[in-house]
């Protein structure tokens, strides 16, 4: 199912919620809830609030912290300069559980994003372990790519930039009654796994649920348009089949505007290998201006002596 939202947030979610309603008699379709509704009207809200941007300068016109920030993301990933630790591995619950609902991808003229639901157990899937100073629940997905080229992540890793850079934001459980936006606030408020993509000819294993996303593409090249994932997805078939042991951890900031300083990174080692006919579909997204939306990302961001560790066990 396709959705044209170009006619307001309010009146889409209507729309939306009545479409899926009237599916949910037929078998395979499944009623988004009321939840899942009010946690997509937060997100776009507090989408909307950090105002207009683009990635025309990659971020180098944003202004406010992500200008006068000393803790700002991107930053470079290398090893040499890292501090190689054992600390312990990042530890997944409720990941392998089916979330309660399909997906809703949307096009928000800055990438390609999903909320994520509770799982089916009423859960929502959350992590610990790492650097990260608590439990933090997954609330969305997004993405950061380049164009045919340029590749496009964020981060870079030993100076390799790869083509596309996927973002699982969490959001720390001692702010379970604020919204994305509001624990932004707090320094320890927000965590983000960053999954690095590379773009091949062919794949030698298959990502069911990674390329069940990018065959919707098509269908939200519009600023503003949506779609529904086929199929119940957990919230780890977004992560591939990488190796979750190896990985980069640092503190940073959100690298959209407002650029807040509140995020503990996470930036796995391991790449995901997806055909680069899935990664295309990427290039052909508008943005509000209907401006193909292409190279989203942010350039590397000074440390400012901050330490960046690393953990290389599997």
């Amino acid at each position: 199912m396709f959705i044209s939202r170009n006619w307001g947030l309010e009146l889409w979610l209507q729309f939306l919620l009545l479409a899926v309603l009237n599916f949910t008699c037929s078998p395979g379709f499944v009623q988004l809830s009321n939840e899942y509704i009010n946690d997509i009207k937060a997100d776009e809200a507090a989408e909307q609030a950090n105002g207009e941007y683009n990635y025309d300068q990659q971020g180098n016109d944003w202004q406010g912290t992500c200008q006068d920030g000393l803790q700002q993301s991107p930053i470079e990933l290398i090893y040499s300069k890292a501090n190689v630790t054992s600390i312990s591995r990042i530890r997944f619950y409720n990941y392998d559980q089916p979330l309660q609902s399909p997906l809703v991808l949307t096009n928000n003229g800055h990438t390609a994003n999903m909320v994520l639901p509770p799982t089916r157990n009423g859960q929502r899937a959350y992590i610990n372990g790492g650097l990260l100073p608590g439990s933090f629940e997954a609330q969305s997905v997004h993405f950061h790519w380049g164009s045919p080229n340029s590749k496009g992540s964020e981060h870079t890793i030993n100076y390799e930039r790869y083509d596309v850079e996927m973002h699982i934001v969490h959001k720390n459980t001692r702010y379970a009654d604020k919204t994305v936006g509001e624990a932004s606030m707090f320094a320890d408020g927000l965590a983000v796994l960053g999954v690095m993509f590379k773009a091949v000819p062919r794949l030698s294993s298959q990502h069911t649920g990674l390329v069940r996303i990018f065959n919707q593409l098509p269908l939200i090249t519009e600023y503003q348009s949506s779609t529904m994932v086929n199929g119940r997805l957990t919230a780890g078939q977004l992560l591939g089949n990488i190796i979750t042991g190896r990985f980069y951890s640092y503190n940073g900031s959100l690298t959209t505007p407002d650029c807040a300083e509140s995020v503990t990174w996470t930036v796995f080692q391991d790449v995901v290998e997806l055909p680069r006919r899935q990664i295309m579909k990427l290039w052909n997204l508008q943005d509000s201006r209907r401006y193909p939306l292409i190279n989203t990302y942010r350039d590397i961001q000074d440390t400012n002596g901050r330490p960046v560790y690393y953990r290389n066990l599997q």
